[in-house]
């Protein structure tokens, strides 16, 4: 077979260039180390490691939503906890006030002192969230979430909790509306309320009372009408004020300052002389806000308290304002225990995403990572190769018919 100097040099030239090919695809291979230099060289492999570099992807997205979850929930806490402590203060000033020593200007200073807490705690509920917005003002983050009315204090935000992916398939609340930390409180036990008439001419004060039979409980309105006979014996009568026509439940009572009274699954006592003709009522509690509540104490010391009555008044408003405050502060207690909750479960789930994320690593690991040892040791054959490529290709083009011709 005759071979022309043509053919030798266009085959030689081929070869040595798929020599010099592969040499530089092993040497960029370990420039790199990835196997893996374009989707040709393993198309499962190529696509496989591309949906998990975008489950990676999202993976660091929910880390970082997480980030910005517990700054949130982080700020949220701070503004909790001086909240805490200032309804604590406003509780120890409302005993103090409650001493039987006070003076009218004692209660004056108290009072004053309270109107700065007031003021503290509206400034606590407007917090700024540290972008701009408001802590507690649900979706409407750029409206000051309470503003004064007069002697009211409104809120103007809206219900709405901020949900931020955490995971794949969690959702988690990154604030709290200020309605439901501030507003919307029970007032009284939390159950009912009781109060004296306005128009009671007696020194009586009743309890806040309790819950002893909860499955007795009806929500009804109580009224208890007090008489005085003619030998100075109290009576009472109780009545069930939303019944139509009310019913007397207990007619004529004798009356016993301090004795136990029990309506409903309702009990209470009342201290001190009711006057004839003198109405206590019972009823279910309202809902006010901490801002009343405070407001209240601060009308109640404000007020004179030198007449028995006005000093019923008083005893009787220390009294309520003591109970509302402390709901008002398991009601705070309450959403601060939510949020750090929260904020552990973002620690949890941080936890479980840097161990997907490793997994993840891994896996992209075994798909692209480069085996050095065998690349070595290839590019060290292929360098062989290419260079005895080269040497023979030199000898055998330096032959010629020329050489043996004398």
């Amino acid at each position: 077979m005759r071979i022309s100097t043509n053919s030798m040099y266009a085959a030689s030239s081929t070869q040595l260039g798929t020599l010099q090919t592969q040499l530089a695809r092993t040497q960029m291979q370990l420039s790199t180390n990835k196997k893996l230099l374009a989707p040709s060289d393993d198309p499962i492999a190529s696509a496989r490691a591309l949906e998990v570099t975008q489950s990676q992807s999202i993976n660091s997205q929910f880390a970082t939503n997480r980030a910005n979850a517990r700054s949130s929930l982080s700020q949220e806490e701070v503004v909790l906890s001086g909240v805490q402590s200032l309804i604590q203060d406003v509780q120890g000033i409302a005993v103090a006030a409650g001493g039987g020593t006070n003076a009218a200007a004692d209660r004056t200073t108290y009072a004053n002192e309270l109107q700065g807490r007031l003021d503290d705690l509206i400034a606590l509920a407007n917090s700024s969230d540290g972008n701009g917005g408001y802590v507690f003002s649900g979706f409407r983050s750029s409206t000051p979430p309470f503003v004064k009315n007069g002697a009211a204090v409104d809120y103007n935000g809206d219900q709405g909790e901020v949900q931020l992916q955490v995971a794949g398939a969690r959702k988690l609340a990154i604030n709290d509306a200020g309605s439901s930390v501030f507003t919307g409180i029970a007032t009284a036990n939390g159950t009912f309320a009781t109060a004296a008439n306005p128009s009671n001419t007696g020194t009586g004060v009743v309890s806040s009372g309790s819950v002893v039979n909860p499955s007795a409980l009806t929500g009804r309105n109580y009224s208890l009408d007090f008489a005085v006979t003619n030998t100075g014996a109290t009576t009472y009568t109780i009545t069930d004020q939303s019944a139509a026509p009310p019913v007397a439940m207990v007619s004529g009572a004798s009356y016993l300052a301090g004795q136990a009274i029990t309506v409903a699954g309702q009990q209470f006592d009342i201290k001190g002389t009711p006057g004839d003709g003198d109405q206590f009522t019972v009823k279910p509690s309202d809902r006010q806000s901490l801002f009343t509540t405070v407001s209240k104490l601060i009308d109640t010391l404000r007020a004179p308290a030198t007449t028995d009555k006005e000093k019923a008044t008083l005893d009787k408003g220390l009294q309520d304002a003591i109970g509302n405050l402390a709901l008002g502060l398991d009601n705070v207690l309450a959403v601060r225990s939510s949020v750090g909750s929260r904020m552990k479960e973002l620690d949890s789930l941080d936890s479980i995403g840097s161990d997907i994320d490793l997994q993840y690593a891994a896996t992209l690991s075994g798909l692209q990572d480069l085996d050095i040892v065998s690349a070595i040791s290839m590019f060290s054959q292929q360098t062989q190769t290419l260079q005895a490529a080269q040497k023979t290709f030199t000898s055998i083009s330096g032959l010629s018919l020329f050489n043996y011709i004398s």
